[in-house]
């Protein structure tokens, strides 16, 4: 199978310039999205370890609010404050030590951090390319002027 050739964008019209920047603004927009909502991910893992360290002996037999939801809690008494229950996805929940649920948050806001580098990069060479892109349109165009005036 052959290698595809690189093509130099000064060598394409504007037509195919204008759908190779529209490509990147949609590849852009959701590269962005993305980045969002790894940010919100983070945070809500950051409250957790917050909120497993409010969680101290001083407080057994206390009367709290358990989050059901994001918005629905009920009342509750905190009967064991050396384990909580960690969701750990779909549905999933293992009882763990207060460290150890600290560790698996801290662990998760780690690799969501990493993620969100390695993205941060990827938008900034889309980014990058899309510039040039529209450098080049902008050339074209002021030629594509010059060559009209000149006429």
């Amino acid at each position: 199978m052959a290698q595809p050739q690189p093509v130099s964008l000064t060598d394409l019209d504007l037509t195919q310039l204008g759908e190779i920047k529209k490509q990147f603004e949609e590849e852009l927009n959701h590269f962005t999205s993305s980045f969002a909502q790894l940010k919100q991910a983070q945070a809500k893992f950051k409250a957790c370890i917050e909120n497993v360290a409010e969680i101290n002996p001083r407080n057994q037999g206390k009367t709290i609010l358990v989050p059901l939801t994001n918005s629905l809690y009920v009342p509750g008494k905190l009967n064991d404050p050396e384990h909580v229950l960690v969701d750990v996805g779909t549905g999933y929940f293992v009882q763990k030590t207060r460290p150890q649920a600290t560790k698996h948050y801290q662990d998760k806001v780690t690799y969501i951090q990493a993620n969100l580098e390695t993205l941060e990069d990827t938008i900034q060479k889309k980014r990058d390319n899309m510039n040039a892109v529209i450098s080049v349109i902008q050339m074209k165009l002021q030629e594509q002027t010059r060559n009209t005036a000149k006429a």
